[in-house]
């Protein structure tokens, strides 16, 4: 997937085999016909010293666009609740092959969703582990199992994707109560709709959004509105907004996460080791419905639809499943209760074009929405507000002929929970930060070099009562700097690139903080300070 024209909370995740970093001496002077498999500093999934049970979910080799189905049994021997339930994906393929995205369904249910590495001549292997404990509801009874990869195999991209999947399951009780119900939308002729139990009294929506498909959508963080001569166009320009409604009231708002896939920026050689962020394992915007509960628990289907602003009408390239997850009220069959406030500022949206030798558009956008609403529980009334904030800056430039293109983008996603009514009065504030600079040069000499660093970044704090109960901060970089001569066979691009990674997650759990380094596609650091 190429960037320039005519240019050939908790979820954890871990690559690779973390195998010891390499000596000074065994770094070669360009990149070879293979490196180290891919390997990021997320770190694993905590797993509890408890009984366990393991189910395989799918075997596959994906070579077109035909998912896999099978089906899928509950493990016996650990009972029907659990403590986690961890996926693992094992994958591995060779030769010639595109990044490709997938997903995995049980019951209609999308557990993950993720994107492929490239491969070298010789082979990669990898896999991805993710915390699913919150679809256990799914998991207890017998289910349809879907999953795809798209590929094209053919004389020239000869990558067949092999990939082994597994759930295990660890007795005992969760940490946090997981949903009692986890539901998909219907499909109706008059769009998609949600019926929710009776007695909900808490609903989360996640959606797995992604701009993919190969397309301009695939960077819509770079679309430009007319007159700019750029490439990739979009009406109004980069700013993309996510939104979910309710019977067509806006319900909730949030930052799509920039992702860049594995041939992102028009160089591979950036992601052989090391992927950007979140590449692999593709996290879910979440958005908390409570305040429509009382609306939702009428036991009427409600139309539930997912959009995303600023698309061009008409032009596809987003993908945007959406996964219901409700806790119940165990001591009452109805739960009342009102919408009391569901209000919007008006969105800020401008961007301004400057040309000159080097073209320029500054994006300044922003948005902000506050639902309310009461549910009247089995222990008293309890009001739940949700106040979300946006914001996106980003100054975009490139020359004529977009041989020099470059970004300096920066998202933010401001979220504040409010839940009064149930003993002290609790407030979770969330800040989200994700960052995107740098740029993508082809000179005379065809050498494309690609400078860029990544961030994902967020912090949590939870107070009840005025007293801070839980907190968290997390920063995950990445930069890389690799070029290679363009348009010419493998063996004579002579590329050279590094990559690296540091992921930090300090909190009232706990330190995390692991650092890669790579250098020509060889492992020279792979630290850990807490």
């Amino acid at each position: 997937m190429s960037m320039l024209a005519g240019a050939t909370l908790v979820v954890s995740a871990l690559f690779g085999t973390g195998t010891p970093a390499a000596q000074a001496a065994d770094v070669p002077a360009e990149f070879g016909t293979d490196w180290h498999d891919p390997v990021t500093a997320a770190p694993p999934v905590d797993r509890p010293h408890t009984k366990s049970c393991q189910v395989t979910l799918a075997d596959a080799q994906f070579r077109d666009f035909t998912p896999y189905r099978g089906a899928y049994t509950p493990p016996k021997g650990c009972g029907d609740r659990w403590s986690k339930v961890v996926l693992r994906l094992d994958g591995k393929v060779k030769g010639r092959q595109y990044d490709r995205l997938g997903y995995l369904h049980v019951g209609g249910v999308e557990i993950l969703r993720t994107s492929t590495p490239e491969p070298s001549p010789d082979g990669i292997a990898w896999h991805v582990e993710k915390d699913v404990t919150r679809y256990s509801d799914t998991f207890r009874t017998a289910q349809d199992v879907e999953m795809l990869i798209g590929n094209v195999v053919d004389d020239t991209y000869t990558g067949v994707i092999d990939v082994h999947v597994t759930l295990t399951f660890y007795a005992g009780r969760p940490s946090a109560p997981a949903p009692d119900r986890v539901l998909t939308l219907a499909g109706t002729p008059a769009g998609t709709t949600l019926t929710t139990p009776r007695n909900s009294e808490r609903v989360v929506a996640e959606v797995y959004a992604t701009g993919s498909g190969g397309g301009c959508e695939e960077f819509w963080y770079l679309t430009v509105a007319d007159p700019a001569p750029y490439s990739c166009k979009a009406d109004r320009g980069p700013y993309r907004e996510v939104r979910i409604s309710v019977d067509g009231r806006l319900a909730g708002i949030a930052a799509p996460f920039p992702n860049v896939w594995t041939g992102g920026w028009s160089n591979p050689f950036l992601w052989y080791v090391v992927p950007a962020p979140r590449a692999f394992d593709v996290r879910p915007i979440e958005y908390d419905l409570t305040p429509f509960a009382g609306l939702l628990n009428d036991g009427r289907p409600h139309r539930v639809e997912v959009s995303v602003a600023g698309v061009p009408a008409g032009q596809s390239g987003w993908s945007a499943p959406v996964n219901v997850l409700v806790w119940q009220d165990a001591h009452r069959a109805h739960v009342p209760g009102a919408l009391t406030e569901d209000r919007a500022t008006d969105l800020a949206d401008s961007s301004t074009f400057t040309p000159g030798a080097e073209n320029r558009v500054r994006t300044e956008a922003g948005h902000r929405l506050t639902v309310s609403g009461y549910l009247d529980t089995s222990h008293g009334r309890v009001t739940t507000t949700v106040t979300r904030t946006l914001a996106h800056t980003s100054v975009h430039r490139w020359t004529d002929g977009e041989a020099v293109d470059g970004l300096d983008a920066t998202w933010t996603d401001d979220e504040a929970v409010g839940v009064a009514g149930r003993g002290p009065a609790r407030t979770t504030r969330t800040h989200r930060t994700y960052t995107m600079n740098g740029a993508t040069t082809l000179g005379a000499d065809d050498r494309l070099r690609t400078v860029l660093t990544l961030g994902d970044r967020a912090s949590a704090v939870t107070r009840e009562g005025g007293r801070r109960t839980a907190w968290s901060r997390l920063d995950d970089t990445y930069s890389g700097d690799a070029t290679y001569t363009a348009d010419v066979p493998r063996d004579q691009r002579h590329a050279v690139g590094t990559s690296a990674e540091r992921y930090r997650l300090l909190g009232s759990d706990g330190c995390y903080d692991r650092s890669l380094t790579t250098v020509q596609g060889v492992l020279t650091e792979d630290r850990s300070r807490c």
